[in-house]
């Protein structure tokens, strides 16, 4: 039996985040549910010049609205006593140095080492100042930062979704693990905090692998375990560029029919878009098995295996999550609906759900149905019926049976119309539709007129379908 995973999911509050920090969490989250273990939202806010509260929020509402539970937070900001211990212990024995170079001064070797064909790390130049040389340049108001000295030799370590996975020495730059003002750096702070809080598996993109080793060589010289790596590739756009927490979010109402999704999702949310039908694809995409619309969380947990992770980047393709939004809604149970629709009758939600491709559309259908057809609020139906189809609807309205109504009311009734006006197909049920909705599409009217009801219906059939509402339908939708 596997044992309980402890993961992380560690954002940076620096902005919104997008499909991509989505999908990472939810690999985190799936594996500790799975193994029975823990899932640690940990906020990466060493960066306090770009990190803010109100980022922070929304990460929590964002990863709340997906459904991902966390059992334990923590902020980077916070532990910095974790941190200094961690440097202290590197300090004692031997690994850290100071290092005198400015930022310029650092991108002009940099330059210089790409001109002559050389990889582009840190030449240990500090190393070879004395004590005298140090003194100097602090005498001109300069500050170390330190960095870790790293062994020589390749690190390698085998990986959940890559295999085995080496990176040879010239690859390796010594870390800056301390800036000039004392605070960590996040290759400190990270592998500080991971070896506190007994994380188990290090589940990220693939951005980080170098990252990794030299995680790996810190982790060894502060004598802690290494966890299981696993690097996914990065979710990109559906041109292949990237996607960035930090664009601005798309327009509030986001897709509408036929248009593609925004990548935020924070902007996915006002978009319309279902929590669960977003998990479906973030479970599946980038993988072997195909996307289909899943209904639990458990049912995403089950599935969850890394030897499915592609090696290839998913791409995201907002019109694709749009698609399947709408498939979702198609055989979504009302209670995975429910918080979206106040005021719905459950039994109305199987009527609609099939002809929606965002849920709070089904609340328009409900309007349509119980209300005026065309109250302010309301997006105004198609233009009036020509004067021969009102006159039909209006003979129609005097051959409506007798309450009470059910499915089978629609048949009986427009066979007797179609007998009493001999007319058939789309010349007699086109005019009824439009006459009681207003539209020329949408649910099967046998489900919808038991809910527009017989006040309403013979209000709308016998007065012009489009105009405003009449007072006798105001007065007759009042009863």
């Amino acid at each position: 039996m596997r044992r309980p995973a402890v993961t992380r999911f560690a954002p940076s509050p620096t902005g919104r985040l997008h499909v991509g920090n989505a999908r990472t969490a939810l690999l985190n989250w799936m594996l500790a549910r799975q193994t029975g273990g823990s899932f640690v939202l940990r906020l990466d806010d060493t960066d306090a010049e770009r990190s803010g509260e109100a980022f922070a929020a929304a990460i929590r509402d964002d990863l709340a609205w997906l459904g991902l539970a966390w059992e334990r937070e923590e902020r980077q900001s916070r532990r910095a006593a974790c941190h200094q211990d961690a440097r202290a212990r590197l300090a004692a024995a031997g690994r850290l140095y100071p290092c005198y170079e400015t930022p310029a001064e650092l991108a002009a070797r940099r330059r210089r080492r790409r001109a002559e064909g050389l990889p582009p790390t840190y030449d240990r130049a500090a190393l070879a100042l004395d004590r005298s040389a140090r003194a100097a340049l602090e005498a001109e108001g300069r500050r170390p930062h330190w960095r870790f000295r790293l062994d020589d030799g390749a690190v390698a370590f085998a990986d959940l979704v890559r295999g085995r996975v080496e990176i040879p020495a010239g690859h390796l730059s010594d870390p800056v693990l301390v800036r000039e003002d004392g605070r960590a750096t996040y290759m400190l702070a990270s592998v500080a905090d991971d070896l506190d809080m007994g994380i188990t598996h290090v589940v990220r993109g693939e951005d980080h692998v170098v990252n990794t080793a030299v995680q790996i060589a810190l982790l060894r010289a502060l004598g802690g375990e290494m966890p299981a790596y696993a690097h996914h590739p990065l979710t990109v756009a559906a041109d292949g560029g990237a996607l960035s927490k930090r664009r601005a979010a798309p327009p509030a109402r986001g897709a509408r029919r036929g248009e593609p999704c925004p990548a935020d999702v924070a902007a996915l949310r006002r978009a319309g878009i279902a929590p669960l039908a977003l998990v479906s694809w973030l479970a599946k995409v980038g993988t072997s098995e195909a996307t289909v619309p899943l209904y639990d969380l458990a049912e995403a947990v089950a599935g969850f295996a890394f030897e499915n992770v592609s090696r290839n980047p998913p791409r995201y393709d907002g019109a694709e999550l749009a698609r399947l939004n709408a498939r979702w809604l198609r055989s979504a149970p009302f209670a995975a609906v429910a918080a979206a629709l106040p005021g719905l009758d459950e039994a109305f939600w199987p009527l609609v759900r099939g002809n929606v491709e965002r849920a709070d559309e089904a609340l328009q259908w409900w309007r349509i149905c119980r209300e005026p057809l065309a109250p302010p609020a309301m997006p105004q139906p198609g233009p009036p019926l020509p004067p021969e189809d009102a006159a039909f609807a209006a003979r129609a309205a005097g051959l409506l049976p007798a309450e009470p109504w059910d499915r089978s009311t629609w048949r009986a009734w427009t066979q007797a119309v179609g007998e009493a006006t001999g007319r058939r197909g789309r010349a007699l049920f086109m005019p009824l539709r439009r006459a009681l909705t207003g539209r020329e599409s949408g649910p099967e009217m046998a489900g919808l007129l038991p809910w527009i009801g017989s006040p309403r219906a013979r209000a709308r059939l016998e007065g012009p379908a489009g105009a405003p509402p009449s007072l006798r339908e105001i007065l007759l939708d009042a009863i």
